[in-house]
């Protein structure tokens, strides 16, 4: 194992980067020059987190109102009460990653039932946490890729991802042989018999930095780095103003320019908060390593429908896993890795 594969079981692993944030109260997404102190914002004078502020600003509309929808009229009927009371306290939920364990399984249990209250059906969320002694990594093997973009398919699928748009967290790109690795020149969107001759085939998706800039930038902390090493995005306080798919030098984020359409029947209904359940008009997204599925110990829904096993997942701090064996055995690299940001999706060759 090379001395640079070394650096991810070292402490450095687990550093973290304090990070500055400042409020932001415009609609369209821009961040005002108002800067918060140490977390705090003032609300009537009296300090505060945002999560406070917050239900504090909810129980002001709710008080002596009873219920309303989101055009303030007053409904009816306990079905209707309870869904805007949904809606108002989702509208208003504080940042994902500073509620408790309580607080978080109250959030999944109004996200399920609103998704009740609309369909008639049911889905399953979890909020499960990362476990202890896990650090999740990606190896891609360029020399078996074929470009048969059955992991893109499949990820899409799995991930609730908007058919309207055509949404990829995925990127394949077909490469010219003797030209290197030149992104520039690749052909991402090929509508040809694959694998064609002179070619190879090279993915690309978020890399799940230990040192990403796209949290760096982000102004309200919308975006964060799990423990087990997967970079998560909360939906609900995410503003949309897209600096952290500006600061990516992997082009591994996504904005949703409108409501994401996915038929009924083709919603994946086993869903995770922070990963694959149905997102909303202007946020960022991305590929959260099937969050639903790796913490309850599968692939990544890429890794299982690859044809010809060109990617490896898994515990980077498992010294018997098949990520560490390649990382020990196989020559290895990671793309811009002058940048710094560490990225846990390693590439190699037979």
């Amino acid at each position: 194992m090379s001395n640079e594969n070394k650096k991810w079981f070292s402490l450095n692993l687990n550093r973290s980067k304090k990070t500055d944030s400042c409020g932001c109260g415009n609609n369209s997404g821009s961040c005002s020059d108002q800067k918060e102190k140490d977390g705090y914002d003032q609300i009537m004078d009296v300090p505060m987190d945002r999560r406070a502020a917050f239900k504090k600003i909810t129980a002001g509309f709710l008080i002596g109102a009873g219920a309303v929808n989101s055009s303030c009229s007053v409904i009816s009927g306990d079905e209707s009460k309870e869904k805007a009371n949904i809606e108002w306290e989702e509208y208003f939920k504080g940042n994902y990653k500073l509620m408790t364990n309580e607080e978080k399984d109250k959030t999944v249990d109004r996200l399920t039932r609103s998704y009740e209250l609309r369909t008639g059906k049911n889905l399953s969320m979890s909020s499960k946490d990362a476990e202890e002694d896990v650090l999740f990594g990606y190896a891609f093997n360029i020399s078996k890729c074929q470009g048969y973009m059955d992991c893109v398919n499949a990820c899409v699928e799995e991930n609730n991802q908007d058919r309207a748009t055509e949404m990829q967290y995925i990127r394949i790109h077909e490469m010219d042989e003797g030209k290197g690795f030149n992104f520039e020149e690749s052909d991402d969107n090929y509508y040809h018999e694959v694998p064609a001759d002179g070619h190879f085939y090279m993915g690309t998706q978020c890399f799940h930095c230990d040192n990403p800039p796209c949290v760096e930038v982000c102004p309200v902390q919308a975006t964060w780095k799990e423990k087990d090493g997967i970079v998560v995005i909360d939906y609900d306080w995410c503003i949309g103003c897209r600096y952290c798919m500006a600061a990516c030098p992997y082009d591994g984020r996504r904005f949703n320019w409108k409501t994401p359409e996915v038929p009924e029947k083709e919603v994946n209904k086993k869903q995770h908060y922070l990963g694959n359940r149905l997102r909303k008009k202007g946020v960022m997204e991305k590929c959260t390593f099937c969050i639903q599925r790796s913490r309850e110990g599968q692939n990544p829904a890429c890794v299982e429908a690859c044809p010809t096993g060109s990617r490896t997942f898994g515990n980077l701090l498992d010294p018997k896993s098949n990520i560490r064996w390649i990382l020990d055995n196989k020559k290895v690299f990671r793309l811009k890795e002058d940048l710094g940001t560490e990225p846990k999706f390693w590439y190699y060759m037979d």
